[in-house]
C-alpha cells in the first residue's frame, strides 16, 4: 500500500446504524488479511481491485456532505491494514466530522497511535483469542487482545461485537471468548446472528447466550 493513499472499495452515503448516534457515511477499506468464512464483504478482502474508487473523489465528494452528515466511519475489509488511513481519519475531522472505526484489531499499534482521532470504534471479537485461526484461517489472537487491550485503556466509546457462526463457535467457546474479555475489563458484548451467501442461520440458542452472560457481561442481541 503506497503510504499516502487510500484505497477505497466502496461508499455508503447515508446510514444510521454504522455510527451509533449519527448521520453518517461509511467509507469500505479495501483489503483485508484475514479470511472469515461468513464474510460480509469478500470482494472487499483483495487488496486492490481494479476500478478502486481515489480517495480524492471521495474527499471531493465529502465536502459536499459538511452540514448534512454528522459522521464518516471507515470499514472494510480491514481498515487499519492501509498506512493512508491516518491521513484521511485526519482529512475527515479537518471537515468537522466525527469520526468512527470498524475494525477486527489486526494491527494494534496502529490502532493505538489512531486512537486519539476516534470518536467511536465497533471492535469485532472472532473467537476465544487462542482460537482465531478457526475463524479468520489465519490467526490473529494475539494481536485482537492487543487491540483490544490498546481500545479498553484509551476510554473511547465502542461496541464490541461477535457474529456468532454455529460451525464455529458453540457454547463452550463462546464461554471462554466471553472470560477473555471480562478479564480485560469488558462489560458488554453484541451477538451478532450468522449468514452465509445470504442466508441467515438462524436465531441464536440460548445455551450460547448463557454461556456469555455467565461470565458476567451483557449481552445485546441482533438479527443476522
Amino acid at each position: 500500500m503506497p503510504e499516502r493513499s487510500l484505497v477505497v472499495g466502496g461508499v455508503t452515503p447515508f446510514t444510521t446504524i454504522d455510527f451509533p448516534g449519527r448521520l453518517a457515511a461509511v467509507v469500505f477499506c479495501q483489503g483485508c488479511p484475514w479470511r472469515c468464512t461468513y464474510c460480509h464483504n469478500p470482494h472487499l478482502l483483495p487488496s486492490r481491485v481494479p476500478g478502486a474508487r481515489p480517495w480524492a473523489e471521495v474527499q471531493a465528494w465529502l465536502e459536499t456532505r459538511r452540514g448534512l452528515l454528522d459522521g464518516v466511519v471507515f470499514s472494510g475489509g480491514e481498515p487499519l491494514l492501509q498506512r493512508g488511513l491516518a491521513a484521511a481519519v485526519s482529512t475527515a475531522r479537518e471537515m468537522e466530522f466525527a469520526v468512527g472505526l470498524h475494525t477486527g484489531g489486526v494491527y494494534p499499534e496502529r490502532l493505538a497511535d489512531l486512537l486519539p482521532l476516534l470518536d467511536w470504534v465497533g471492535f469485532d471479537v472472532k473467537a476465544p483469542f487462542d482460537d482465531y485461526g478457526r475463524v479468520t484461517g489465519a490467526g490473529g489472537g494475539h494481536a485482537a487482545r492487543a487491540s483490544l487491550q490498546h481500545l479498553l485503556a484509551s476510554g473511547r466509546c465502542h461496541e464490541l461485537r461477535c457474529t456468532v457462526d454455529p460451525a464455529l463457535l458453540d457454547a463452550q467457546a463462546l464461554g471462554r471468548m466471553a472470560k477473555d474479555l471480562a478479564s480485560l475489563g469488558a462489560r458488554k458484548l453484541v451477538l451478532q446472528g450468522c449468514r452465509r451467501d445470504g442466508v441467515g442461520l438462524g436465531p441464536i440458542d440460548p445455551e450460547r447466550i448463557r454461556a456469555v452472560t455467565d461470565t458476567g457481561i451483557e449481552v445485546e442481541l441482533r438479527g443476522a
